[in-house]
C-alpha cells in the first residue's frame, strides 16, 4: 500500500506545486510523471535493501534465479523512473513500466496466495494486489502518453 500512498501523495503535493505557480507542474501529466518516478524509485529501493530477501521469496518457483530477477526489475524500475522524467524517453518508460507491472504481477499472486510478509508484514490479499496493480498501470500508461 505504500507505493500507493506514494504515487497518489506526490500527485496531489505536485499538483498543488503547480496551483500555486510552478509551470512544469501545471499539467496533471507532469505531475503525475513524478509521481510515477518517486513510486518506481521508492520501489527500487527494495531490491537491495532489508527487503530484498522477502523480495526473492515473492518469485514463484517456477522461475529461476530468483536472485537475479529481483536486481533486473529493480534496475528496470530505476531506468524506468528515469525515463519517465526525461521526456524524450517517457512514452518507452511508460510502455517498459506497464510490461514490467505485467510481468511481476505472477510474484504479487504468488505472495498474497503463500500469505508471504514484506519487512515483517502481511501482504495485501490477491485482490487488494490485483487493484493495486490495475491502478498502478492506470497511473503509468496516460503519464507516458501527454
Amino acid at each position: 500500500m505504500i507505493p500507493f500512498f506514494v504515487l497518489a501523495g506526490t500527485l496531489i503535493i505536485c499538483r498543488l506545486i503547480g496551483w500555486a505557480g510552478a509551470e512544469f507542474f501545471a499539467t496533471w501529466q507532469h505531475c503525475l510523471r513524478v509521481a510515477v518516478a518517486a513510486m518506481f524509485l521508492l520501489t527500487a529501493s527494495a531490491h537491495w535493501g532489508k527487503r530484498r530477501a522477502d523480495l526473492v521469496r515473492m518469485v514463484p518457483p517456477a522461475f529461476p534465479r530468483p536472485e537475479m530477477l529481483v536486481t533486473l526489475t529493480g534496475f528496470a524500475e530505476i531506468a524506468g523512473a528515469v525515463g519517465m522524467l526525461w521526456t524524450p524517453v517517457t512514452k518507452a518508460a511508460s510502455l517498459g513500466l506497464a510490461v514490467l507491472l505485467i510481468a511481476m504481477f505472477p510474484a504479487n499472486v504468488y505472495a498474497a496466495r503463500h500469505e508471504l510478509t514484506i519487512a515483517g508484514r502481511g501482504v495485501p490479499g490477491l485482490f487488494m494486489r490485483t487493484v493495486l496493480q490495475i491502478a498502478f498501470l492506470a497511473g503509468v500508461i496516460p503519464a507516458g502518453w501527454c
